[in-house]
């Protein structure tokens, strides 16, 4: 199979790549780019470990093609934190202890990102809902609340 050329922006930098038609975006960031933050966990779409930002759209790069990602603007785990400052989710995940296993946790991370900056004042049933797609086995559910609703505040300057 002939491979397809793409060229894309990933957390802010231009990337080009070779891939296969067939290859979804979650392989080609892992397998071929070494951003291996987006996790698999399901395959189908359901779990949002994959979760990624494209032209401003929270996605599951496992439905994605990585051909798919030609010309598009394309947001990661990875591209978050800036240096060795973490993003104020990444900072009230730890302090809230809103993660445990990982696995989840980018997912969450982006999905909550993507919520914030469109609604930087979520209630908590905005922020379940903007949740809604990603599935954590570890630490229920609260806690990830808890630390979304503190980085809002902390991202208003409250």
């Amino acid at each position: 199979m002939a491979g397809v050329a793409v060229s894309t922006t990933i957390n802010g930098d231009a990337v080009e790549y070779l891939c296969q038609p067939d290859e979804t975006l979650l392989e080609v960031l892992r397998d071929r780019l070494g951003l291996t933050g987006a996790k698999e966990g399901c395959g189908t779409g359901d779990c949002g470990a994959c979760s990624v930002i494209v032209d401003g759209r929270l996605v599951c790069s496992c439905l994605v093609l990585g051909a798919e990602a030609e010309g598009r603007k394309v947001e990661t785990i990875e591209g978050m934190a800036h240096g060795d400052q973490l993003h104020p989710l990444q900072q009230k995940f730890i302090e809230h202890a809103a993660l445990q296993c990982g696995i989840c946790t980018p997912g969450f991370l982006i999905a909550a990102k993507d919520l914030l900056e469109k609604n930087p004042s979520p209630t908590e049933e905005e922020i379940r809902f903007g949740l809604a797609g990603n599935l954590c086995r570890c630490t229920g559910y609260d806690k990830i609340v808890r630390a979304v609703q503190d980085a809002a505040a902390v991202m208003k300057g409250a």
